[in-house]
């Protein structure tokens, strides 16, 4: 097994509060990692801390078999990083954004030059190579910000919430993206709200919550440990009356949202025959996905 991040008991603290409080990742090459969490629960810091950009104040971390922080300088050589926001430059052309950026990893401006047909191509912006960013859309402007952080042709790429802000049509594209990535064996470390979008693209995921992993695996595995097969969700101004009396009878666990009743099950055709009897109620039948673990381990009240 080839690690590309080994992180060991990190912990950081800001005004005495723990912000990432003792956690530990192996990362191999050629995967996609996920961090999902609320706001709040530290993926930034730990990112921030696995690219050296902060110290921890106790813990191991390697990164490309380099110690981080001491040798983060010589490791971020190999890592491409697409931060949150985006930061291109609105002065310059699609292609200078790419030269300058180049130029900060030591590459020649031949160098770089030869890599901008295939950093164009991948981004689908060979026909915008000239354009100004102010003239670029949403979706332009992120792929850029993805073709940007392959410049060096990386090993490892960190993407913060790459797809926040998109429309579905340009999210789609950025996944196609990504797993063309890891199909050439880069690796990903990912952080998104979007549960469908770590569903699809993550081959492993980390839960965090108040600094810590409170899950850890597969989405497939996360999904078979932590919630029922089934779900069915109840809607309607009269779905928590129902909830009160007849949900507990044919359901392993609900919760009830607003007029919404989440219903978990092994077997969803009792509760779907109860539901039949009750024109007044919508409901949805469908299989158990990542938002509902995700849901169930940090909990539905909102986030500041």
């Amino acid at each position: 097994m080839n690690r590309v991040i080994v992180a060991e008991n990190l912990v950081k603290q800001y005004a005495g509060q723990r912000v990432v409080d003792g956690i530990s990742l192996d990362i191999v090459r050629g995967e996609c990692f996920g961090l999902l969490g609320p706001n709040g629960a530290g993926k930034t810091t730990t990112l921030r801390l696995l690219l050296g950009l902060i110290a921890p104040d106790s813990g191991h971390i390697e990164l490309l078999n380099h110690p981080i922080p001491g040798d983060a300088r010589e490791a971020r050589l190999r890592v491409g990083v697409v931060p949150q926001m985006d930061n291109l430059d609105p002065d310059f052309t699609v292609t200078e954004n790419l030269m300058v950026y180049g130029r900060y990893f030591g590459m020649t401006d031949a160098q770089i030059k030869a890599r901008l047909p295939e950093l164009l191509e991948f981004a689908n912006l060979t026909h915008k190579a000239d354009a100004k960013v102010p003239t670029l859309s949403g979706g332009m402007k992120r792929r850029l910000t993805l073709a940007r952080a392959l410049v060096n042709d990386p090993d490892v790429i960190f993407l913060d919430e790459p797809t926040t802000g998109l429309d579905p049509q340009a999210r789609h594209l950025i996944w196609q993206r990504l797993r063309e990535l890891t199909a050439r064996g880069k690796t990903l470390v990912l952080t998104t709200h979007f549960m469908d979008e770590a569903e699809r693209l993550c081959h492993r995921l980390a839960v965090m919550d108040n600094g810590r992993i409170i899950s850890q695996g597969s989405p497939r595995d996360l999904i078979a440990e932590n919630i029922e097969p089934e779900v069915v969700e109840v809607f309607g101004e009269q779905a928590a009356d129902w909830a009160i009396s007849h949900a507990a009878h044919h359901t392993q666990r609900f919760e009830v949202s607003g007029e919404s009743v989440f219903c978990y099950v092994n077997d969803a055709q009792p509760l779907l025959l109860e539901l039949q009897q009750h024109a007044e109620l919508r409901y949805v039948h469908r299989p158990a996905n990542l938002e509902d673990v995700f849901l169930k381990l940090t909990g539905r009240e909102m986030r500041e």
